[in-house]
């Protein structure tokens, strides 16, 4: 009998390790592919999908037509807790299992946004350049402690930034459409509107899925009503933000400044307004980008296709489970 074969396109994963093993362990024909060596275009990725069984999936963009190419698949583990760069609607039409990995780098994206907070805050990565360049320069920037830390989106990531900000010494607003009322009241959070939160806060950090509803979310109008001198932090979806209105209200001096770990397109492109402000500092998309993080992520992804693949029911992250009522091709 033929083996099954699972392609793995996940970037920082490679031939030899612990997630390339499992597979092999389970019976799999295993195959590596990241858009580090074909590419970043969706022609590139249809050419390689042909054949296989299961996709542990990186972040390239497995649209309808990719979908369709994948002839034999069964199911994506995606190594990440966001899942937009799938086609779900096209993956549930072909009886595709998509199952992300849910809650596994809470910590590492929590603590990267309290890193970008204090570094937009004390303009600490403008000081370090400076002292390189040969300057001495003591520019004052702001303290945490006192101030108030609005969150939209409070769920696993947003609760664990939450739980930080207080031990610093924030004020903490919240706005979730599904608020987590016992989680507030233990540790002292404020329940706002979206508005609100926006007007009243010093520090604004997004922890929210990017869908059609929080697509640009965080727009000109929304950005009018911050407070002035306010700061905006994202290390959720690129996509929640009008960056064209974000850099207008840099520019402007609206916004005392920015500090994004997620563009809208990545990488950011070269042209981008956000690389010429001094007071928007942007990462690599690398708050889940930890040893401890990427461990958890790439095991809890290729278990799924494990299970999946050896039939048994699916794991309980699945996204789409009602492909359970979809024939068989």
């Amino acid at each position: 009998m033929t083996a099954q074969r699972v392609l793995v396109t996940t970037a920082w994963l490679s031939p030899g390790d612990e997630v390339h093993q499992m597979l092999l362990e389970a019976g799999f024909e295993v195959v590596h592919s990241s858009f580090k060596t074909r590419g970043t275009s969706v022609e590139a990725l249809k050419e390689v999908v042909a054949g296989f069984d299961g996709i542990v999936a990186g972040t390239d963009a497995f649209t309808p037509e990719v979908i369709a190419a994948a002839d034999k698949l069964k199911v994506f583990g995606r190594t990440g807790v966001g899942y937009d760069n799938i086609d779900v609607p096209a993956a549930t039409a072909h009886g595709v299992a998509v199952c992300p990995t849910p809650g596994i780098n809470r910590q590492s994206v929590a603590e990267h946004t309290v890193a970008l907070l204090l570094n937009v805050a004390r303009l600490i990565p403008q000081n370090i350049q400076s002292i390189r360049t040969g300057g001495w320069d003591q520019t004052s920037g702001r303290e945490l402690g006192g101030n108030t830390l609005g969150i939209v989106g409070l769920g696993a990531i947003g609760k664990d930034v939450a739980r930080i900000a207080r031990v610093i010494g924030m004020d903490v607003v919240a706005y979730d459409p599904y608020f987590d009322e016992a989680f507030a009241a233990e540790h002292n959070i404020r329940r706002v509107e979206l508005d609100e939160l926006l007007a009243v806060s010093d520090f604004v950090s997004l922890h929210l899925f990017l869908s059609e509803e929080t697509h640009h979310l965080i727009n000109a109008a929304a950005i009018a009503k911050m407070k002035p001198g306010a700061y905006l932090v994202n290390a959720a979806r690129g996509g929640v933000i009008d960056e064209e209105a974000l850099a207008d209200a840099i520019e402007s001096g609206h916004l005392a400044g920015a500090a994004l770990d997620t563009v809208e397109v990545e990488p950011l492109p070269a042209n981008s307004r956000l690389r010429s402000l001094d007071n928007v500092l942007v990462t690599a998309h690398i708050g889940a980008a930890t040893i401890e993080s990427r461990r958890r992520s790439g095991t809890m992804a290729a278990q799924s296709v494990i299970d999946v693949l050896q039939g048994q029911p699916l794991p309980a992250q699945t996204v789409n489970k009602e492909i359970a009522a979809v024939p068989a091709a």
